[in-house]
């Protein structure tokens, strides 16, 4: 039986990508606001075995696409509050505009926006080469426009992403920490713990309207550092390697991603190699209570990715 009223008889949450892998924010958070006694409704692309474990969780699940108002209409009626996700994409500007305007129709009482940190030095006369990254920095101007109750949170770079799906390949094979990284620092945090500092906001939303979170680990450090950290969690030595980004680029053009992707991800690991990650925060402890993972504890549980840990 789905979960539609928390114990206070308020309205569900919508949760958008709540089908998501490893990585994504939604799954986790719908388990945490069901833990935390909130009707959940779910958002999926599709009916698949993924849909059917949030309905086992307790969520109220439906099927539907971001950039369609039908489907979003049928999805945030009748929710109080929600939570904007979206993957990278060439059209994500579309999706927050569209979910946003059926939003201010039925009179959401907050609207929490996935974005990144990077848009902190982005302005009006400043980008980067990354694609998505202009996206959002126009997504969050039109949020920011349209008198919604929002609230942007902005994380710095996902474990899962450059830390477990580009790296893992080369540590599990050669016990080295391949990456186009140069020798910048970066604060890398998991998708878990940023769903941890969603939660905090969507449980009681009202004194974080019109702030903005900068979510990051608990350190900043090169990937010298970081390989390290690797290597105590896998009892092995793990050696960061500076592969040369044109090559790297190209094997991800092989593995046949898509260019907007290979786009944006090419310009994250350009913006490391200038330092430009070297940024921390204090915003997660001060929202959750408690500081993000750390490198050699996600690796950890993350284990059997890299190769095991050796005896």
């Amino acid at each position: 039986m789905a979960n539609t009223l928390n114990p206070s008889g308020q309205k569900p949450i919508l949760v958008t990508g709540a089908a998501g892998d490893v990585g994504a924010i939604g799954r986790t958070l719908t388990r945490l606001l069901l833990e935390r006694g909130f009707g959940v409704r779910a958002l999926v692309r599709r009916e698949d075995e993924r849909a059917d474990a949030l309905r086992e969780m307790g969520a109220d699940v439906v099927v539907g696409d971001l950039v369609d108002l039908h489907s979003m209409h049928a999805a945030i009626e009748g929710c109080s509050r929600l939570y904007f996700g979206m993957s990278v994409s060439a059209s994500y500007l579309e999706a927050p505009v569209n979910t946003a305007t059926v939003a201010k129709h039925h009179g959401v009482d907050a609207f929490v926006n996935m974005s990144q940190m990077t848009l902190s030095q982005m302005s009006i006369t400043e980008t980067t080469a990354s694609p998505q990254h202009k996206l959002h920095w126009l997504a969050e101007q039109a949020l920011n426009w349209s008198g919604l109750p929002v609230v942007h949170v902005r994380p710095t770079v996902f474990l899962e992403g450059f830390f477990l799906r580009f790296a893992a390949s080369s540590v599990k094979r050669s016990n080295q920490l391949a990456l186009p990284m140069g020798t910048g620092k970066t604060s890398p945090i998991s998708a878990d713990d940023v769903a941890r500092a969603v939660a905090a906001i969507l449980s009681e939303p009202a004194p974080h309207v019109g702030h903005v979170y900068n979510l990051a680990g608990p350190q900043s450090e090169d990937l010298h550092f970081y390989a390290r950290e690797y290597s105590a969690a896998l009892g092995r030595r793990i050696d960061y390697v500076d592969v040369p980004l044109a090559a790297w680029r190209q094997k991800l053009v092989d593995f046949g991603l898509p260019a907007h992707l290979i786009d944006h991800v090419t310009a994250m690991a350009e913006l490391n190699q200038q330092n430009r990650y070297d940024r921390t925060s204090e915003d997660m402890q001060r929202l959750t209570g408690a500081p993000a993972m750390g490198v050699r504890e996600f690796v950890a549980r993350h284990a059997k990715a890299f190769g095991g840990i050796s005896d």
